[in-house]
């Protein structure tokens, strides 16, 4: 869908190379321009002792990607920049913005060179305001100042980390969709834009309708332990074989009837402390108990059965190693083969980018580069002789 389209990503870590890694799943030719030593995320493993030529974790969010090393402390690897952004159709960093614009990299200043230019920034907490050159972290600015972290656990506990990335990821997505947009826009005036994404504003979109609900009450309800909940129905429960599963409730009265003949206790259908729900809100530790006692008789795989012919919405509560065997991640293209980085022709599961085009090409585009593997290449094809390259990579303004 993005075959044409150029990017060059000036990016570290995960967020804003998670989206450049979504283009480039989707078409885009990204260009990766790193610091001497490479992405630090390339020592994920190494820095928790495991040393390993494949990083699930770095190729990730860099499969397919050309990677350009430069020394952009140097006024020349500055330049080479703005060099490369003159035919760009998108820059996407996560540069703080106080960098940018000593380097010249800002958006007025690469707009200048290149009107059409679609400029992403992904930072922690926006560009305006006092923390806009503020350092930002996922579990900083997306879960724990949002909000996210403190309405997450049950009441009384204490707060506990988010797992790797969940925010960054989040957020590329956020702002992969922000690109695209701005892209069709470009397409049609001939213009660029500036698109702006941070972990908070991300992180307090996903927590819209709670944001919402006490914006509007001036409050919002706390997480509830499961014999506290106003729709206790709507939970999570144990099976005979200590599996645990959700069941999530439809509006009204539609599932109650039906959740009584999966546990044989139909004459709970028409009890009145129980068949409305503000019945079951008055007694939900009851109801809780009840449903607790009626599932725990069963084996998953029977209640399964029962709750898929009443057609109540559940799901089971599954580990990863659950999901590596889920013939529906596979069926739906969630996990896709990735190209290994050792250049062998092997390949190996990874997640896929987040939305699937049925019939289009809109998986891995190749392995992840090694630090600088296309600096020679990438600098050719801006016009530079073989000496002019070799006085660069002399210079150490590139590697």
């Amino acid at each position: 869908m993005l075959e044409g389209i150029k990017v060059v990503e000036y990016a570290t870590y995960m967020a804003a190379p998670g989206a450049g890694c979504i283009l480039r799943d989707w078409g885009a030719d990204v260009t990766k321009i790193e610091p001497p030593g490479g992405d630090p995320i390339r020592l994920f493993f190494r820095t928790i002792g495991t040393d390993i030529q494949d990083n699930p974790v770095f190729d990730f969010d860099n499969r397919g990607k050309k990677s350009v090393v430069i020394d952009t402390g140097k006024l020349e690897g500055q330049a080479l920049i703005r060099e490369l952004v003159k035919d760009a159709d998108v820059f996407l960093t996560n540069v703080r913005p106080g960098g940018l614009t000593r380097s010249g990299l800002d958006y007025e200043s690469l707009k200048a060179l290149n009107p059409k230019l679609v400029y992403c920034s992904l930072t922690g907490y926006g560009l305006e305001g006092a923390d806009a050159d503020r350092p930002g972290f996922d579990i900083a600015s997306f879960w724990s100042r949002t909000g996210v972290a403190s309405l997450t656990i049950p009441k009384g506990a204490e707060p506990f980390p988010l797992r790797t990335a969940f925010g960054d990821h989040t957020t590329s997505i956020a702002a992969a969709a922000g690109i695209c947009a701005a892209l069709v826009e470009a397409a049609r005036t001939g213009r660029g834009r500036l698109v702006e994404a941070s972990l908070f504003r991300t992180g307090l979109y996903t927590m819209g309708s709670d944001l919402a609900i006490q914006l509007f009450f001036g409050r919002v309800a706390s997480t509830k332990g499961r014999g506290e909940q106003n729709v206790p129905i709507s939970n999570f429960f144990q099976s005979k074989d200590d599996k645990w599963f959700c069941i999530v409730a439809r509006q009204g009265e539609t599932d109650w009837a039906p959740l009584c003949r999966v546990i044989q206790r139909e004459e709970l259908a028409t009890d009145p402390r129980f068949n409305n729900a503000k019945g079951r809100r008055a007694n939900n530790a009851e109801v809780v108990a009840i449903l607790d006692t009626g599932f725990a008789a069963h084996d998953m795989a029977d209640l399964a059965k029962r709750l898929d012919a009443e057609s109540i919405a559940w799901a089971p509560v599954q580990t990863l190693a659950d999901v590596a065997k889920d013939p529906q991640a596979f069926a739906s293209g969630a996990i896709v083969q990735t190209p290994s980085a050792k250049g062998d022709g092997t390949t190996y599961a990874s997640p896929a980018s987040p939305v699937r085009f049925p019939g289009a090409d809109d998986g891995p585009k190749g392995p992840s580069p090694t630090p600088g593997q296309h600096t020679a290449e990438v600098l050719a094809a801006l016009g530079r002789s073989e000496a002019e390259i070799k006085a660069l990579f002399a210079a150490k303004v590139v590697a």
